[in-house]
């Protein structure tokens, strides 16, 4: 393959919106898309376990420059599937895609200012060069999850899965099914595994906040039908946006007012003294981790007929007809699901080299939340952790489609964060308290406090920063 102007590395969602925003604002640069596996799609074909769908609406989840207009609010994997499928026909943007191209190293030449670019394919490693490296590869380890191992598990007679490696074709109807988590994909997989199981038990070390929400929002589809599908799609986008927004600053400022609420709203529809002090109120506040959203109160739903039940308890040991708990309680089980969490990873695991100098992103800090600081012309995709993902990958491709034009114009090839010396206080990267952050800061690179090397959680921040923000910001170095 010829040099080319941009590479964006990965076809998920991050990648798609990426290649539609290059290839319409900066229609001359020579682009593609290399994805290690073979088919489009990322988390939304990777992960195949019963019920998947999305824990955002899809009025924000889907992209700006593309109107979702199924009836669903929260749409399950196929139709986001089909979704991206119709995106990059729509925009004629499979022709960039190039599928089993695994990147596994980027060195950067000053001199030249090109990326030399390493990826393995079945013929064995090649290599590509660019100008400009647009990393939309996502935030976890697709060939590793979070997978503790469990006292006695060998011993064991039934099913140990993880979700993210679902088999495919798992009989579990009429088997009593066992969900170790509390997180998203918990919430999904149990009122899912309920309609065929005999029964689904998740069972948590300390619950989560859970949300119900429509599956179906009957004003944004009246309004559909009502006035033009591009203004109904930006109303309805926007509205909830600040929605989203004001729940996240009021649990910020009443957080405890914040959950009295999410707590009363599950009493209806829950069995009549279900212990919900016990089982759905955490010990942290509102919004430390992410609010897990469930449609239709599936999950309350399933538990209140008597098909899912939670148990909050420590696991002891496995044994061979199911899990003993430290409580000295016994959970019969033909299948275990371990929904333990994700592995993140930055950058897709890549290792990158700038002049010879292999660079340690830990010690790096983040730039906008999407460059490096002394790492030329490269920047990342990373969604929101309180609202949708595509909301900031929309923003990061057009502001890559802003700096690529801004170097243009000022006839010069090189951009790089430089800290140059400012005294700045480092924080993690991503504040929240979750389980699969923590773990994975101490190799992720740092955020400061003050802008632009604090990442806003914050669409409207962002929007003004990323569209209209200076790009000679005195921190951004050209040559």
């Amino acid at each position: 393959m010829d040099h080319l102007d941009v590479l964006i590395v990965g076809a998920g969602i991050s990648g798609i919106s990426g290649a539609y925003y290059l290839s319409t604002q900066c229609p001359s640069k020579k682009i593609a898309i290399f994805e290690g596996r073979d088919t489009l799609g990322g988390t939304w074909d990777l992960f195949r376990y019963p019920g998947i769908r999305s824990d955002s609406d899809m009025y924000t989840l889907g992209f700006a420059f593309n109107p979702w207009t199924s009836d669903k609010a929260i749409a399950d994997a196929p139709s986001i599937l089909s979704y991206l499928n119709d995106t990059v026909d729509k925009f004629d943007l499979r022709k960039l895609i190039h599928y089993g191209r695994k990147i596994t190293h980027a060195s950067w030449d000053s001199a030249s200012a090109k990326w030399t670019v390493t990826y393995m394919t079945a013929e064995g490693a090649q290599a590509v060069t660019c100008s400009f490296l647009y990393m939309c590869s996502g935030y976890y380890n697709y060939a590793k999850a979070h997978r503790p191992t469990f006292t006695g598990e060998d011993a064991f007679t039934g099913d140990i899965i993880h979700p993210q490696f679902w088999p495919e074709n798992l009989n579990y109807s009429d088997k009593n099914v066992v969900v170790i988590g509390s997180g998203a994909t918990a919430v999904t997989l149990v009122p899912a595994m309920a309609k065929a199981a005999a029964k689904v038990t998740m069972l948590q070390r300390s619950p989560t906040y859970v949300v119900s929400a429509p599956g179906t929002d009957t004003f944004a589809n009246w309004l559909r039908d009502h006035v033009p599908k591009g203004f109904a799609y930006g109303f309805i986008r926007w509205r909830n946006v600040l929605r989203q927004m004001f729940f996240f600053y009021l649990a910020r400022k009443r957080p405890e007012k914040v959950k009295q609420q999410i707590l009363e709203l599950m009493v209806p529809d829950l069995p009549e003294g279900f212990d919900i002090a016990k089982h759905f109120t955490p010990s942290y506040k509102p919004w430390d981790q992410r609010i897990c959203l469930v449609p239709d109160s599936d999950l309350f739903q399933a538990i209140k007929a008597g098909k899912a039940e939670v148990v909050t308890d420590h696991i002891d040991h496995f044994d061979k007809t199911g899990i003993a708990l430290k409580s000295g309680q016994h959970i019969d089980a033909d299948i275990v699901v371990t929904a333990t969490g994700l592995e993140l990873q930055l950058l897709s695991g890549m290792d990158v080299e700038v002049d010879g100098q292999k660079i340690n992103f830990a010690e790096t800090f983040s730039y906008k939340g999407m460059m490096y600081s002394g790492v030329p012309n490269l920047a990342s995709a990373f969604g929101y952790t309180n609202a949708s993902w595509t909301l900031k990958a929309d923003l990061t491709a057009e502001y890559v489609c802003r700096l690529i034009a801004h170097m243009d114009e000022k006839g010069v090839r090189q951009c790089r964060p430089n800290l140059a010396g400012q005294p700045l206080t480092p924080a993690p990267w991503l504040d929240f308290t979750s389980g699969y952050v923590t773990r994975a800061m101490e190799h992720f690179p740092k955020q400061g406090t003050v802008a632009p090397w604090k990442v806003h959680q914050n669409y409207a921040l962002d929007l003004m920063a990323f569209r209209f923000g200076k790009l000679d910001d005195g921190t951004m170095v050209f040559g």
